[in-house]
Order: C-alpha cells, then sequence, then structure tokens
C-alpha cells in the first residue's frame, strides 16, 4: 500500500508518484543510468519478482519500482528512464532529471558501462553535481575483461569521493557491493559536517555568476548543493527546465531577486560579447573535460589501438560527405528488404489462414451452426484476424531483426548524430529519428 508523501521522503508537491514501501522507514532509491548498460538487468537482480509497474502521473513513459533488503534496511528501487543527460531534451529526460533533481530520493545508484566509462561519467558528474548521494555502480566488468579493459575503482573512487561499486549484473556478482554503498553513502550524509569543495568548476566567468546568485536561490531550496547546480541551470537558461522550475520550485520561478539577478549577469555577459550559446557549450565542455580527467589512469587498455576500427567507421558514417549517403542507402535497403521479402511470407500465410477458414465455414455448415453466428465468428473475426498476421507478422519479424543488428553493430547512434541538427531546427533532437 502506498504511503503519504511525505513519508516517503518525496518532498516535490507535485510529485503524484506512488510510492510502493513495505515499512516506513524504507529508503527511497533511484536507480539511473545510459541506455544500454545494463541498468534493468541490475535492476531486477536486486528486486528479483517484488517489482510494480506504472506510468509516471501525467506521461506516457513507463516506471518500475521493486523492493529489495540488505538483511536490515529495506529499499524501494525506482527505474529510471535510461537517459545520456540531465539537459532534458525528451520525455524520459525530462522524468529521470525531475525525480533525481526535485523529488529527493535518499540516494541515486548510477549504472556505467565498464567498457566505455568516459563517456557514461558524464551523465554521472551531471547528477553528482545536483545531489550529494550517489553511489556509481560500474555494470558489465565481464564484459570489459574480454575485451581486455582494466579499471581501478578504488581510485575512482578516490577522485570522485563517492562509493563505486563493480558489477557483472548478468551473472549476480557484485550486487552486495551496492548495498554496502548505498550504506556508506546514506550514514556518510549523516555524519559529514562542513563544506565539500565542488567536484564541477565552470570556467571562471560562470563561476562568479553563481557565486552571485546563491545567496539569494539557496534560502529557497533543499541545501547548497542543489542550489549551485539549479543556479548554474538557470545561467543555462534551459527553456525545458524553467518549466520543471516553476513546477517544483515555486518560490525560485517567482523570485524577483532571481529574476533580476539573472537579467543583470545575461546583460553584462552580452555587454562582454559572450552568447548564450557559448555559455551552454563551455557549460558541456566542463563535464566532457572532466569525464576525460577521471578516467585517466583508473582506465587501461591492453590494446592501445581497440578503438582504431570504431573511429575509422565514425569517419564513414558521420562525416559530412559520407554519413547522409551512407544512411538513406543503408535505411533504404532496410525498408526495401522489408517490403519486399514480406510479400512472399504474407501469402503463404493468407493462404493457409483463408484455406483453414474455408474448412472452418465447411464444418459449421456441417454441425448446423446458425448462419448469423457463423458468418460472425468465422467471417468477421477470423477473417480480420488472418489478414492481420498475414500482413503485419512478416514485415515485424524481418524489420525489427534487422533494426536490432543495426542497433548491435553500433549504426543507429550514427544516424541520430547525423540527424540531430536536422531535428534541432524542429526543437526535437536527433534520437527522435529511429521512432520516425
Amino acid at each position: 500500500m502506498g504511503l503519504s508523501r511525505e513519508s516517503m521522503g518525496i518532498k516535490s508537491v507535485d510529485c503524484g508518484l506512488e510510492i510502493k514501501k513495505r515499512k516506513e522507514e524504507d529508503k527511497v532509491i533511484a536507480l539511473a543510468g545510459n541506455p544500454n548498460v545494463g541498468k534493468s538487468t541490475v535492476f531486477n537482480q536486486l528486486t528479483g519478482l517484488n517489482q510494480h509497474t506504472g506510468n509516471w502521473p501525467g506521461k506516457t513513459v513507463a516506471n518500475a519500482q521493486g523492493w529489495c533488503t540488505d538483511g536490515q534496511q529495506g529499499y524501494v528501487m525506482v527505474d529510471i528512464p535510461g537517459c545520456y543527460s540531465l539537459m532534458a531534451h525528451s520525455t524520459e529526460e525530462e522524468v529521470a532529471r525531475d525525480f533525481i533533481c526535485f523529488e529527493n530520493p535518499d540516494a541515486v545508484v548510477v549504472v556505467c558501462d565498464a567498457t566505455c566509462l568516459e563517456r557514461n561519467l558524464n551523465l554521472v558528474l551531471q547528477i553528482m553535481e545536483a545531489t550529494a548521494s550517489v553511489v556509481l555502480c560500474v555494470n558489465l566488468l565481464d564484459e570489459a575483461k574480454k575485451k581486455k579493459i582494466f579499471l581501478h575503482l578504488d581510485m575512482l573512487e578516490q577522485r570522485l569521493g563517492v562509493p563505486v561499486a563493480g558489477t557483472a549484473a548478468r551473472s549476480n556478482k557484485g550486487l552486495d557491493q551496492i548495498y554496502t554503498g548505498i550504506k556508506r553513502c546514506l550514514e556518510r550524509e549523516v555524519e559529514e559536517v562542513g563544506e565539500k569543495p565542488a567536484l564541477i568548476q565552470y570556467p571562471q566567468y560562470i563561476e562568479d555568476a553563481i557565486a552571485r546568485l546563491l545567496p539569494v536561490v539557496e534560502p529557497k531550496v533543499n541545501g547548497k548543493t542543489e542550489a549551485r547546480w539549479l543556479c548554474a541551470r538557470l545561467l543555462d537558461a534551459n527553456e525545458n527546465l524553467m518549466k520543471a522550475v516553476k513546477k517544483y520550485r515555486k518560490p525560485v520561478a517567482e523570485s524577483e531577486e532571481v529574476t533580476a539577478s539573472l537579467s543583470e549577469i545575461w546583460e553584462e555577459w552580452k555587454a562582454a560579447g559572450i552568447s548564450q550559446e557559448q555559455v551552454s557549450d563551455d557549460m558541456a565542455a566542463v563535464f566532457i573535460k572532466k569525464a576525460e580527467f577521471l578516467c585517466n589512469g583508473v582506465v587501461e587498455y591492453e590494446n592501445q589501438t581497440y578503438d582504431r576500427k570504431d573511429r575509422k567507421l565514425d569517419q564513414l558514417f558521420t562525416s559530412k560527405a559520407t554519413g547522409f549517403p551512407i544512411m538513406f542507402l543503408v535505411l533504404l535497403g532496410i525498408f526495401w528488404i522489408t517490403i519486399t521479402g514480406a510479400n512472399y511470407p504474407s501469402e503463404l500465410i493468407s493462404t493457409v489462414l483463408f484455406k483453414i477458414e474455408g474448412w472452418l465455414s465447411r464444418l459449421a455448415d456441417t454441425v448446423g451452426v446458425p448462419f448469423i453466428i457463423s458468418d460472425l465468428l468465422i467471417h468477421g473475426v477470423y477473417r480480420v484476424l488472418a489478414w492481420v498476421v498475414a500482413v503485419m507478422l512478416p514485415p515485424m519479424a524481418i524489420f525489427f531483426p534487422l533494426f536490432t543488428l543495426l542497433e548491435d553493430f553500433g549504426y543507429l547512434p550514427r544516424v541520430a548524430f547525423n540527424l540531430d541538427r536536422c531535428f534541432k531546427k524542429c526543437s526535437a533532437c536527433g534520437k527522435q529519428a529511429l521512432t520516425m
């Protein structure tokens, strides 16, 4: 049975997400990460059959919750939609950002792919900037071992200052470290006194602006960690985020002091020739450089040229000269194979199913089934079902395996990259090209 929002530790007034606790003292843990890092596998291994599914309030995005325990403390795991960034460009990323940043889970476990840790750390750093209660789960260590990639997780933990767990979730290895990390994270949150230096340091002009905003923002939010993160995001002037601020942090959104300070800063930047685009780019670059620094010495490759093939493919599939022609040819080929290849099995399936229809019709006549009933069931329901199966099944059986192969090959992310600029002109992102 869901408890009240106050007893869940979820403070947002407009949250609306019902957390399924078993005991009032259960802790709410958000499980976040990039797509395809094994996050759902970690979630399933931890929670087993103790799961609930539904939709986020007002969204078509599904949520999954599960209950688990380390033997002493119970945890409600909330499986956050996979995302690459908290700078939301899709409904899934909005949901992930809002839950992590505004709905105050007791801790956030961020799952990363051990085979491409540097890329995944971009999201980790963004979450760490927004909340102090973070546990890093480096998953797929077994895959990293196959690729002869070795990680010094103790060094990474020292550099990040948060608990780090190494796991291979598919084989149920290392999951106990997640519980240990959560416990350490929660204990440290209670015991820790004094300010920690910010992990993310922006260019000086942005740091000066954050220092000016902090005194007016901090009294209106939950602590200095969130205040600093929110100041940076306000300076970034992301429209999507501003909607969330108006919903979850009305005192900030409605503050005349905050609005006046922001206006002054933007006017000064404009006078100095600093554009909003430059601010956004400088902020994004900080996370990329920090991730590169953190991985230096932490990740070791036995084969130093292991990614040479991928870089050559990147040049071929994403360059201005060859990226679009190859993309159109590949997608055209997929659709041609799907449509042409589906004709033959569709014809075969329809022939078999309609022969069965004739046999069922004769059988109904023989046993004396009233015409109105046989006509409704056989020439109505069965015929429609036969048409749907014959027409839809073969294309789906061809199309989805082909797209799966493109995903496994790593081509679909390159399609998203190629189309990102085009889709941004429509206020979308390249990732949405795949659903089209």
